[in-house]
């Protein structure tokens, strides 16, 4: 690892990667059209706190597979994993006999990482379940399903029309969450939406059920915006994983390594490490 500047200043004890602990996902093409150059720029000073790039919206499927593949081998450069982004419910309503090309592909153009989402989707747990399995045992690929406890979520829809579709029990999605893990998958995606994100009031006790129920190692919470991942940070520690917009890269580090922070977090993110262990 390269030196740092002022390398006297204090920083929180970090895993290094490959981390399993303190994951930081960033989103790529969607909001910004993010090219190799900008990537580039990105990883070269801010990879090492980088763990995952996910396309989101499908954006994959508007660039030239020499595109793809370009971003796809500059984070592999950086040891940053790459995932597909939920586009798979796109392929479930609209080709569904595809849904294993869909996967080849995957593996074919270098993806780490396959989302497998539902937000949108009236779909039994058990073929959720299988689309885990099917990734895991027949691909080079990982399969990263996502978790909600809102029907909907995914879309940007507005509060009040989230309220009118009404909220899942969130031992729901713990029950799906398990059997997903015991079909293979090392994370889970946790939707904000339905959480902090699109509602009047935070759900802060589902995110400490599912936190809870499935262990923080195994998840990896949407925090669209620096007050949801503060609150992540202040309640779970700094070693907490988290899906952030790539804008929000240096904000978040700082704030888990304890160089900067908001009103309620300056100087108060810490970490331990016991040299006796």
């Amino acid at each position: 690892m390269a030196e740092k500047a002022f390398e006297f200043l204090h920083h929180n004890d970090r895993e290094e990667k490959p981390r399993e602990t303190g994951i930081t996902e960033i989103r790529g093409p969607y909001y910004d059209p993010m090219g190799p150059r900008e990537l580039r720029d990105i990883l070269e000073t801010m990879g090492e706190y980088v763990d995952i790039y996910k396309f989101s919206g499908g954006s994959f499927a508007l660039m030239s597979e020499d595109s793809v593949t370009e971003l796809i081998g500059i984070c592999h450069e950086h040891d940053v994993e790459v995932s597909t982004g939920g586009y798979i419910e796109n392929v479930l309503i609209r080709d569904n006999d595809k849904v294993r090309d869909y996967f080849e592909e995957a593996e074919r153009l270098g993806f780490d990482i396959v989302e497998i989402s539902s937000g949108f989707l009236a779909m039994g747990t058990d073929a959720l379940v299988r689309l885990t399995e099917v990734a895991a045992e027949e691909y080079g690929i990982e399969p990263k399903p996502e978790i909600n406890v809102q029907f909907g979520a995914g879309g940007a829809s507005d509060p009040e029309q989230l309220e009118r579709q009404r909220q899942q029990d969130p031992e729901q999605a713990v029950r799906e969450g398990r059997r997903h893990l015991e079909a293979g998958a090392d994370l889970l995606m946790v939707e904000a939406e339905g959480i902090t994100e699109e509602v009047e009031d935070w759900r802060t006790d589902v995110a400490y059920t599912i936190a809870n129920e499935l262990g923080t190692e195994n998840l990896v919470f949407e925090a669209p915006g620096p007050e949801m991942f503060e609150w992540y940070v202040k309640n779970f520690g700094s070693e907490i994983n988290l899906f952030v917009d790539n804008s929000q890269i240096v904000e978040l580090e700082a704030m888990r390594s304890g160089l900067w922070g908001k009103a309620t977090t300056w100087g108060r993110t810490v970490t331990w490490k016991d040299d006796q262990a």
